[in-house]
C-alpha cells in the first residue's frame, strides 16, 4: 500500500487536498502529529519544510529514520503520545500538521487540541485532513450502521489483517473512538483557534476501506453508496497573534 520503492524514487505521498489546505510550505517549521513511519514528513521536507515528526511508536520512527537516510532528507523525530504535552515544542511550528487515521485511538480530544495550541506560534496554522465520522457509524462491510456518530462508546472490533495489507495473518482487538465534526472543531475553538477553512469529499484517496469502487477522479467510495456519502473532510485553523497564556 505505502509504495516505499516508488516514494524513495522521489513520489510524494500527500493528497491533493492536503496540498491544496498546506499551501506553500516552503521555509516553514513544520510539526506532523502521529507521523507514522514519516512518508508524509519527509514528503513536506521535499516541499522544502523544517519538519518534526512526533509518533508513539518507537519502532515506527526507527523506519522513519532509515526511510529519511534513504532519501537523503532531514528531519527529527520525537518519541510522545501526542496527547502528552512536550513543553519543549511550545511556540516552535509555523504550522502543525496531521492527516488520516489519526483522532480515532484518541478518546478525548481536549489534550489533542490544547497541544496544537501550545505548540504553534502566534499566527501560525493548524493544518488537519481526516477520514469523516459517518464512515466510523458503520459496520467493516458498509452492511448496516452498528455505532454512533457521537463520541458515546469505544467503538471495540477484532480485526483480521490490517488496513494496508487484509491478508495479513493478524488478529487482534483494535479500540478506537468517533469523533463527530461538532467535537472536532468544538475542541480547536475551545483553545481558541479560528477556523478559516473547512471542506468534505465524498470519496477517499486511500483505498483502506471494504467494498470501494474507484470513480474517474481517482477516488475511492463505497460500492452501493457512491456520492452519498462523505468520506473525508479537511479544515485550516490558525492561531490568534494575541494568544492567551
Amino acid at each position: 500500500m505505502y509504495d516505499v520503492e516508488g516514494y524513495v524514487a522521489g513520489r510524494n505521498s500527500l493528497t491533493d487536498l492536503e496540498l491544496e489546505l498546506l499551501g506553500d510550505v516552503h521555509g516553514q517549521r513544520v510539526l506532523h502529529l502521529q507521523c507514522h513511519f514519516g512518508q508524509d514528513t519527509l514528503s513536506l521536507a521535499r516541499l522544502g519544510a523544517e519538519v518534526t515528526g512526533l509518533d508513539i511508536s518507537d519502532a515506527a520512527l526507527e523506519e522513519a529514520r532509515k526511510l529519511a537516510a534513504r532519501c537523503g532528507l532531514d528531519a527529527r523525530w520525537v518519541l510522545s503520545n501526542v496527547v502528552d504535552h512536550q513543553p519543549a515544542l511550545d511556540g516552535t511550528f509555523d504550522l502543525v500538521f496531521s492527516s488520516y487515521g489519526t483522532i480515532g485511538w484518541l478518546p478525548d480530544l481536549a489534550p489533542w487540541a490544547a497541544n496544537i495550541r501550545r505548540y504553534l506560534r502566534p499566527g501560525g496554522r493548524f493544518v488537519f485532513v481526516e477520514f469523516h465520522p459517518v464512515l466510523w457509524m458503520f459496520d467493516n462491510d458498509f452492511m448496516h450502521v452498528a455505532y454512533s456518530y457521537f463520541n458515546r462508546e469505544v467503538i471495540k472490533e477484532v480485526e483480521e489483517g490490517t488496513y494496508a495489507e487484509r491478508t495479513a495473518p493478524i488478529k487482534l482487538p483494535s479500540y478506537s473512538w468517533n469523533h463527530g465534526l461538532g467535537e472536532v472543531l468544538g475542541a480547536l475553538q475551545h483553545e481558541g483557534l479560528r477556523v478559516d477553512r473547512f471542506a468534505e469529499l465524498d470519496g477517499s484517496p486511500h483505498d483502506c476501506f471494504a467494498n470501494t469502487v474507484q470513480g474517474p477522479d481517482g477516488l475511492y467510495r463505497i460500492k452501493g453508496m457512491e456520492s452519498k456519502l462523505p468520506m473525508v473532510y479537511g479544515l485550516v485553523a490558525t492561531k490568534p497573534e494575541a494568544d492567551r497564556p
